[in-house]
């Protein structure tokens, strides 16, 4: 039976020093870290070790559980992974312990507030976006694919596949821009 603890942030510029300590003075004999969203389970590969490694009677410590996931459909994956293995979940700053039927509640209602403040980020930054759009301060990123390059060819009579080929984009573009909705 070992303790495991895992630690994360979301951008290379963030230290995860208070982590490790935290970490470490729970007991953890094994830290695996990484510097990846937690917005999704794609890509991180730490996380990923550890569901493979642990085995039955083992426990991850995480500080809170929005290191672990920022959706409660991942974090409920997580959490599935763990109780097949036999393994526990405890989080140092959050009173998170699923090896009791009250740190398991406690649990999934912290997992349904960490999802929703997730989702009211994105409303914010939606929200941001729109008024900058209506300013004319934000237009998004500039077309990488020339329009008028596309309709020359297709002028002169350059099949969809031979346009593809000879501006290096994807066929869907092509189409796109010769049908007007791009």
């Amino acid at each position: 039976m070992k303790t495991y603890g895992y630690a994360r942030v979301s951008t290379t510029d963030q230290d995860l020093t208070i982590q490790r300590d935290a970490l470490m003075a729970a007991g953890c004999e094994v830290i695996r870290e990484e510097k990846r969203s937690g917005t999704k389970m794609e890509g991180r590969d730490e996380l990923q070790t550890l569901l493979e490694f642990m085995r039955d009677g083992d426990t991850l410590v995480v500080t809170r559980l929005d290191r672990l996931a920022r959706s409660m459909d991942d974090l409920t994956t997580i959490i599935r992974q763990l109780q097949d293995r036999g393994v526990t979940l405890r989080a140092t700053e959050q009173p998170v312990d699923t090896g009791s039927a009250a740190g398991k509640a406690f649990f999934q209602m912290l997992g349904v507030f960490a999802e929703f403040e997730t989702n009211l980020r994105k409303e914010r930054q939606m929200e941001g976006i729109a008024k900058a759009k209506a300013k004319g301060i934000y237009t998004g990123r500039k077309p990488s694919i020339d329009g008028d390059k596309i309709r020359a060819l297709q002028a002169e009579g350059v099949g969809p596949a031979q346009i593809t080929k000879r501006l290096g984009i994807a066929r869907s573009s092509v189409y796109r821009c010769l049908s007007g909705t791009a």
